[in-house]
């Protein structure tokens, strides 16, 4: 058995994952550590065998773990690492403060970040995925980070080291972001929290909010968010390319492609990672199949596959 590093925050062995992604499935990681503070976080790394896999985990927005689970040490940062601070015009965001706390406390204080309200998901996602909609990207706004690496040391990334692409960016592997900086333009307080409220309900009567989801499931082939604006275009969205390939609404087991959205893969109740993941690929080969566009996920998909998946 390896001998694992006694930190002060919680490390718990063979923890089920399901309950912290939000579709709600996936099995155990070997283990699960909390850091009580970045300190704790720092040497936990430093003390951890060079052998054992590290996956940072957010709120589980964004992700799909496989019914196998993960072997690996699951990293999810919590209340040490949820800090909002404002300075002049940058806003300093703890990875584990939500996207949407994030744009409200911006806002609050004259500052635009309005993207962020409408994006699922904590901070560390955001940037790690350039999250972005309404024409704007976290990149756009980004000016550095803290990152601790897997030998326990922390540095400071800047834009350029994150390489910021369409719903990715460079991090080592391992690499722990524990905060994030950004420049806001100033605007009147009440304008931005009104658009905010826009935002919100036009993303409540389009998309599945109540059903457990993780966001958008295939990447724009457009390379590029939809803007909200009229002239949208809508030939290389992902849901058209769905839509045209007749799987809005298609099923396997409890996965079903939203009939809402179709670009939003949802657990209606039942479902196993296997499942939604099978249903992603059904989909992926159906639109190649008429459309000749091969769709890449965005939902990341992480772990083993269960026992009985394997064949």
């Amino acid at each position: 058995m390896t001998q694992m590093p006694t930190p002060r925050g919680a490390l718990t062995a063979d923890r089920d994952l399901s309950s912290l992604t939000w579709l709600r499935v996936g099995g155990p990681a070997d283990w699960l550590f909390q850091p009580a503070d970045l300190q704790d976080l720092q040497v936990f790394l430093a003390e951890l065998p060079r052998d054992i896999a590290v996956f940072p985990m957010g709120v589980g927005s964004n992700l799909i773990v496989r019914d196998g689970g993960l072997r690996a040490v699951v990293i999810r940062l919590g209340r040490g690492f949820n800090q909002i601070t404002i300075e002049g015009d940058r806003v300093i965001a703890g990875a584990a403060a939500l996207d949407a706390h994030v744009a409200k406390r911006a806002a609050d204080a004259g500052l635009d970040l309005t993207f962020l309200r409408t994006i699922p998901g904590s901070i560390g996602g955001a940037v790690r995925m350039n999250a972005g909609c309404y024409g704007s990207y976290t990149a756009d706004h980004f000016q550095s980070a803290r990152v601790v690496l897997r030998d326990g040391s922390l540095v400071e990334v800047t834009r350029d080291d994150m390489n910021f692409q369409y719903r990715q960016s460079d991090l080592p592997d391992g690499a722990v972001l524990v905060d994030a900086t950004f420049v806001a333009g100033a605007a009147d307080p009440d304008v931005l929290h009104a658009r905010m409220a826009d935002q919100l309900a036009k993303r409540d009567a389009t998309q599945p909010t109540k059903d457990r989801s993780a966001g958008s499931t295939f990447r724009n082939p457009a390379g590029f968010s939809s803007t909200g604006q009229a002239d949208d275009v809508h030939d290389l969205k992902a849901w058209k390319l769905i839509d045209d390939a007749g799987m809005r609404g298609a099923r396997v087991g409890g996965a079903q492609m939203s009939e809402m959205h179709s670009n939003f893969l949802i657990n209606t109740g039942g479902a196993s990672a296997h499942d939604l993941e099978t249903l992603g690929e059904m989909v992926r080969k159906r639109v190649l199949q008429t459309s000749g566009i091969e769709l890449q996920w965005e939902i990341k998909r992480v772990g083993e596959q269960g026992a009985s998946d394997a064949t």
